[in-house]
């Protein structure tokens, strides 16, 4: 499944194991929000959409990356760590990616807290 290409198509990508992305999702479901849920671990995003996620995002690679995860060090990544290393480990390890992430056009959100995506609802939708 491709990242939105159009600001009316909302994809959140999704771990159904995480109190966060649960809560992202149930407060887009409460605002009536129509999206999509991409189960990233499932269907892991490539080297290029990570990189295209990372300029949605408006972030460096390590911007959404999880260096607490054991993933993190077994790559030989450190904080310092050029974006195509982090890129390339995120891609084999998708665990390695932060969640959930609203994606909406060119734009992106980290749920973290869960209220963080509000800002894609720009107009809002569902209210």
């Amino acid at each position: 499944m491709a990242l939105p290409t159009s600001k009316d198509d909302l994809l959140l990508l999704h771990n159904p194991k995480c109190s966060k992305s649960r809560a992202t999702r149930d407060l887009l479901e409460e605002r009536g929000v129509d999206f999509r849920i991409r189960l990233y671990l499932e269907d892991p995003l490539d080297r290029g959409e990570l990189a295209e996620l990372a300029a949605r995002l408006g972030k460096p690679a390590i911007g959404f990356t999880r260096t607490g995860q054991a993933e993190f060090a077994e790559a030989g990544l450190d904080p310092s760590s050029p974006d195509d290393a982090v890129l390339a480990a995120m891609a084999g390890a998708p665990i390695l990616m932060e969640r959930p992430i609203l994606v909406r056009g060119d734009r992106a959100a980290i749920g973290r807290p869960p209220e963080n995506v509000l800002q894609l609802l720009d107009p809002p939708l569902g209210e």
